[in-house]
């Protein structure tokens, strides 16, 4: 009969946290952030068709990275539990929190119960009347939920990119300055590591590495929406041409 091997609870939990945590690392950032004209949410992401960003119901944005195949099964529940919930009740009971309680349960679930963890990391966004309304959660691959003020970087060095932000977002900019400030971020990285490949000092911001607009994958969710396009919808996706012109506003 063979020796069965005694592990403890506590090294199991951490083994599968490294091990989730090494397959989010491996993936490109996303950024969520709020801004004056609603909320931005930009992804470096070189693929035109498999999106880490998408929407859930009117006033509510999903973003993922990790394994596309596990985030892309959570967006689709979430638009199941949305659509459920707004038909059983009423559209303005789907919020953001709610949602983003449903995915901190089954990553939970997950987590302690099956052999394998999601290697994903979710950001469920919900726009409001102002600013200060304004709803991001992050959720990690353990079920740990976090309210963020602001915005939030998820992915490989999402460290890096946290930091660039928190030195740049200030409330009240405009969607073209938060864009500019959102991929400045997600350049970080590589400025970094370019800096590091030719022995120069680390330089701040984008240090001249610099991700086209096709490399970028960028949707926001428009707080006038109603007014300006006449539609409860507020997410919009922003086409190359609007990203470049966008950007080219700031150079």
């Amino acid at each position: 009969m063979a020796q069965q091997f005694y592990v403890s609870p506590e090294q199991v939990m951490k083994d599968r946290a490294d091990f989730a945590r090494k397959g989010i690392a491996r993936g490109k950032s996303v950024v969520v952030l709020s801004c004056r004209d609603g909320i931005a949410l930009v992804a470096e992401n070189p693929s035109p068709t498999l999106h880490k960003i998408g929407e859930i119901y009117d006033r509510i944005a999903f973003a993922a990275v990790g394994k596309y195949n596990e985030f892309e099964s959570l967006r689709q529940a979430g638009v199941r539990y949305a659509d459920v919930r707004g038909y059983s009740y009423d559209r303005v009971d789907v919020t953001a929190r709610g949602l983003a309680s449903v995915y901190a349960q089954s990553l939970g679930t997950v987590f302690t119960a099956e052999q394998k963890p999601f290697e994903v990391e979710l950001a469920v966004a919900e726009v409001g009347e102002s600013e200060s309304g304004d709803h991001i959660f992050r959720l990690n691959f353990d079920g740990s939920i976090a309210d963020e003020s602001g915005f939030l970087a998820m992915g490989g060095q999402a460290e890096t990119v946290q930091a660039a932000l928190a030195a740049q977002w200030q409330r009240g900019a405009g969607m073209a300055q938060a864009l500019r400030w959102a991929v400045a971020a997600l350049e970080s990285p590589h400025a970094q590591a370019a800096a590091a490949a030719s022995g120069a000092p680390s330089p701040g911001g984008s240090g001249g590495a610099h991700l086209p607009a096709a490399s970028l994958e960028v949707a926001v969710l428009e707080r006038k929406a109603a007014a300006e396009r006449g539609t409860h919808r507020t997410f919009r996706r922003l086409s190359d041409d609007e990203v470049a012109l966008a950007l080219a506003a700031g150079s």
